[in-house]
């Protein structure tokens, strides 16, 4: 696995480097040589973030901590990624390197913590009308619902986008890509 830094406000130490890809190595034996993993760290004031993401074969696995130290934080992370996949193991399994995926369970300890779900129910369905809009106006549509994001019809360019807030407060945009 490639794996690539992003440094914000901060210059990152070759240990540290070297550290992270010791840590992200016990996931070489689920991804393919071709996956890439990102890890972006930010300092500001007394906190220091580490996001880690891990792209193979268009599925994306991402953990973010925050922490006093970079260290910890790498270590909540990547705690973080080996939790999503065991949780998720059986939805896994067909896009994950075959057998890899049991030989990673076996190997960590259980962390499943209580109230994690391993079964996905749908509690409610909800019909929306997808009336072609700019997206200026789905931002203000979903601030006045209160929700986190809003699917709407682009008038733009015809398509069914979703915006959404971010933890910064700011705003994204998510489009489909064409294949």
């Amino acid at each position: 696995m490639l794996v690539n830094f992003i440094a914000k406000k901060v210059n990152l130490k070759d240990n540290f480097k070297e550290m992270v890809q010791k840590k992200l190595s016990k996931f070489d034996r689920l991804f393919n040589d071709s996956a890439v993993a990102t890890v972006k760290a930010t300092v500001e004031k007394n906190r220091q973030t580490v996001e880690i993401t891990i792209n193979d074969n268009g599925m994306i696995y991402r953990s973010e901590n925050t922490s006093a130290e970079m260290n910890e934080a790498v270590d909540k992370c990547v705690a973080i990624l080996g939790r999503q996949i065991r949780k998720n193991k059986t939805r896994l399994e067909r896009r994950l390197r075959e057998g890899s995926l049991d030989e990673f369970i076996a190997s960590e300890p259980d962390e499943i913590e209580d109230g994690e779900a391993t079964e996905y129910e749908v509690y409610r369905v909800k019909e929306i009308p997808l009336k072609p809009m700019l997206v200026d106006e789905a931002i203000l549509r979903m601030n006045m619902v209160g929700h986190q994001f809003f699917m709407f019809n682009n008038a733009d360019s015809g398509i069914i986008n979703v915006v959404y807030k971010r933890d910064d407060g700011k705003y994204g945009l998510l489009v489909p890509e064409e294949n």
